[in-house]
């Protein structure tokens, strides 16, 4: 059986006190994510580096391409969606 348990949500300012209104909760969130997500420091596009995951791959040909249709049985993608090649 499962008991009530009360929650209480409380959350620090920027100051570090503990804040518990909802409505000053909210405002603190909007804040945050205000300032996390719309970065405007970055004066220099060009010097930003990207790094992925991703490997490369050289580029694929088109005789490529049609040598691996011909294989799939029945012209089909060999997933579960059916598209025809």
């Amino acid at each position: 059986m499962k008991c009530y348990k009360p929650r209480t949500n409380t959350i620090k300012d920027q100051k570090g006190d503990l804040v518990i209104d909802t409505h000053s909760i909210l405002v603190r969130w909007r804040k945050y994510f205000s300032r996390l997500l719309n970065i405007h420091a970055v004066n220099d596009v060009r010097q930003t580096e990207i790094h992925t995951a991703e490997t490369k791959l050289p580029q694929t040909s088109a005789f490529e391409v049609d040598l691996a249709s011909e294989k799939l049985k029945g012209h089909n993608s060999p997933g579960t969606n059916q598209i025809p090649t």
